[in-house]
């Protein structure tokens, strides 16, 4: 390590962030190596301890406490050009001005080190009501373990993480959960195909391990249970949960020769990749196939014909991750987690199907 990154960060008085950076851990792990308020191996508080002796670091005697009141909102997100994440900004912006609060959007690009860096800045301020992470995501030990470690340092500050759109973290973690019934959508959908006549349903799906690919997955298998259907692995394509990602699968399956009689994609950006793709073969929705999406984000409406979709409560759910970090439920109460429904919405893009068609391509 050269003199430029042990060195503290500005002049006078080193700093929590000065030590945190000589002992090469984060800021929130360095304060937990100095008030023991959460478990911190041997070897760590070792290095930290080190370094605050290296920097003369005058450890405070108790946490740091709040020197204003809260005021601010931040949200974290891999980007905002999904219209899907720019309705839960727009949700969560207005329900924090409806309580006096500030907003602000942090977006990650979907990289993780620059996602640790938004936490690590945001961990340290005293003003910060709620943090809401945005979007779907692989679980993992070392998402666990680092989301865990995230709502426990900004817990200790008196504030809240919010995770929109994801499962809850294991007990004891004091994070509240906003998801959507994203097994319950995809099961409607899926339905609504199969009582339409339809026995060869392909699904356009985002990444495998995906938390929203999972769910997703589940209501559409379970829809083809009940209507006593083999699961067909064929069937189920994954590609990246974008237009581009939806329009290769799609005209992968369709070169691949799969028969099918209507697609499910997993998204409606998915949809509209899936509704080029067909119409390069030569195939007209819904006529020759039936489409279905999930969001009914705006483009839904514009596509030709108009999308049948799984509907979203976008917006409310930023809203509703705002509320319930202003409340602050107690945990155990049974509020720290809130479920959104979802339904379809019946646009042109499916039609019936004759028994004699159920494996038309």
């Amino acid at each position: 390590m050269d003199e430029t990154e042990t060195a503290p960060t500005r002049r006078g008085a080193p700093t929590l962030r000065d030590v945190a950076r000589r002992a090469q851990v984060s800021v929130a792990t360095a304060s937990r190596a100095l008030t023991s308020d959460y478990p911190v191996a041997e070897s760590t508080r070792a290095k930290v301890l080190r370094a605050v002796q290296d920097l003369n670091y005058a450890v405070p005697s108790r946490p740091p406490k709040r020197n204003q009141a809260a005021t601010h909102v931040a949200m974290v997100v891999s980007d905002v050009v999904s219209p899907l994440r720019s309705l839960v900004a727009t949700g969560v912006a207005e329900a924090a001005g409806d309580a006096g609060r500030i907003s602000s959007v942090y977006i990650t690009g979907g990289d993780l080190q620059r996602e640790e860096q938004v936490f690590a800045r945001l961990e340290e301020q005293d003003d910060l009501d709620a943090v809401v992470l945005v979007g779907g995501v692989e679980l993992t030990e070392a998402y666990e373990e680092r989301m865990s470690r995230h709502a426990r340092a900004l817990h200790a500050r008196g504030a809240q993480l919010v995770l929109c759109g994801r499962p809850p973290l294991r007990a004891g973690v004091p994070a509240l959960v906003v998801e959507y019934d994203n097994r319950g959508g995809a099961y409607a959908a899926t339905s609504h195909l199969l009582s339409m006549g339809h026995r060869r349903i392909l699904t356009l799906t985002g990444p495998e391990k995906s938390t929203t690919t999972i769910g997703r997955m589940a209501g559409y298998r379970s829809a083809h249970e009940d209507f006593g259907l083999a699961f067909d692995p064929a069937l189920v394509i994954p590609c990246r949960a974008d237009r581009s990602g939806a329009y290769q699968g799609c005209r992968q399956a369709l070169e691949d020769g799969l028969e099918f009689t209507a697609i499910f994609a997993h998204n409606d950006v998915m949809a509209s990749g899936a509704l080029a793709a067909l119409r390069e073969s030569g195939l007209s929705v819904p006529d020759d196939i039936s489409l279905v999406g999930y969001d009914n984000i705006p483009v839904a409406q514009e596509l030709s014909p108009p999308l049948t979709t799984v509907y979203m409560p976008h917006e409310e759910m930023g809203k509703a991750a705002v509320r319930l970090a202003l409340e602050r439920p107690e945990p155990g109460s049974g509020r720290e987690r809130q479920l959104l429904g979802t339904h379809i919405v019946i646009r042109d893009s499916v039609r019936p199907l004759p028994a004699s068609h159920h494996t038309k391509r």
